[in-house]
């Protein structure tokens, strides 16, 4: 009973950062409910709490954010606008994954700081830009289609490389002339990305590692929830701001923060979790049921809008194409590797 009450107060000491994060975080979050009499709206909105239980497992898991089954819940299933589904997924995750990332920090998970840094530099600038320029211009049909391309392609490269994927342990080879560049175009175009679909930046970074670096997953999937966890903080204080100075353009729907009421509460707690479990399951199965997943929500999204004929072949070009771009950077990996050895 003694070395059980020394484990316990052992833990409690080490994590004390991530248990007074959760407990600021419902604090917060119950005056806010509690003061504004919107209980009925938390109450009102559990579907998307119930979703997001699973997407925020899966988001401290694997490099898929939050977002990614935030997005689909939302725009394919409620058929509400690409727009509050981006919103939402940056909202979401600016609790789940910051949740999970001071859970990988506080545990001092390994994280790939050489990409890392310049890429959170690369997201800071690209992701204000794209916020600005080219979220409000960009049609619902485009935000859709380039949110199923970039996940079906995750998808497809996961059951083509699996085992390459799993494969790597340890530290990776360094390589720091390259490094830098890197890192910052992940960041610049990945906050791109985001600023569009709400997630993407965290895919990224996670592919670049594991195909072309051959980094051990138990690092480069940390690497990718930080990356998202910054991306998403960045991308909603930018979407505020801009609202704020101009509502007709940039105006953040008010069912954003509907849904993420109901949600918080479940993924601060399931993405930290999520980070936990990952280092005890075995990690093929939990990719091989994402990658299902993000073939299965292309074809959902490619039905539900009706997409066909020179639309239809310009979609699958793309992501032909874009799975081409994974397989050479795969190939060029294996040159790296096999030069460093």
């Amino acid at each position: 009973m003694n070395a059980w009450a020394g484990h316990i107060v052992s833990g409690a000491r080490r994590f004390w950062p991530f248990l007074a994060w959760l407990a600021a975080f419902y604090t917060v979050w119950v005056l806010i409910v509690s003061l504004n009499g919107l209980w009925p709206v938390v109450r009102d909105h559990w579907p998307i709490a119930a979703a997001m239980a699973a997407g925020s497992y899966f988001a401290g898991s694997t490099p898929m954010g939050g977002g990614t089954v935030g997005f689909p819940v939302l725009v394919l299933l409620f058929d509400l606008p690409a727009s509050l589904g981006r919103n939402f997924g940056l909202a979401v995750q600016s609790a789940g994954m910051v949740s999970a990332s001071v859970f990988i920090l506080t545990a001092r998970r390994t994280l790939d700081w050489a990409l890392l840094r310049p890429a959170l530099a690369g997201a800071l600038i690209g992701t204000p830009l794209g916020a600005a320029f080219i979220a409000p211009y960009a049609s619902d049909i485009l935000v859709k289609l380039m949110f199923a391309v970039t996940w079906a392609s995750f998808g497809i490269i996961h059951w083509l490389k699996l085992n390459d994927i799993v494969k790597p342990e340890g530290p990776r080879h360094p390589h720091d002339r390259l490094d830098t560049p890197v890192g910052l175009f992940i960041g610049l175009s990945g906050g791109v990305v985001a600023s569009l679909t709400g997630v993407g930046i965290d895919m990224m970074i996670y592919t670049v590692l594991v195909l072309f670096y051959r980094a051990d997953l138990k690092m480069a999937i940390p690497t990718s929830v930080l990356l998202m966890a910054a991306t998403s903080l960045i991308g909603i204080a930018s979407n505020a701001a801009l609202g704020a100075i101009n509502p007709a353009l940039y105006a953040i729907d008010p069912a954003v923060f509907y849904n993420w009421l109901a949600a918080a509460p479940v993924v601060a707690l399931g993405a930290p979790l999520g980070a936990v479990i990952v280092n005890y399951m075995p990690r093929r199965p939990t990719l091989l049921i994402v990658s299902t997943l993000c073939l299965a929500q292309f074809v959902w999204t490619v039905f539900k809008e009706g997409v066909d004929g020179w639309l239809l072949m310009a979609v699958l070009g793309a992501l032909a194409g874009l799975c081409a771009a994974f397989l050479w950077l795969f190939q060029l990996g294996e040159r790296q590797d096999s030069r460093a050895c």
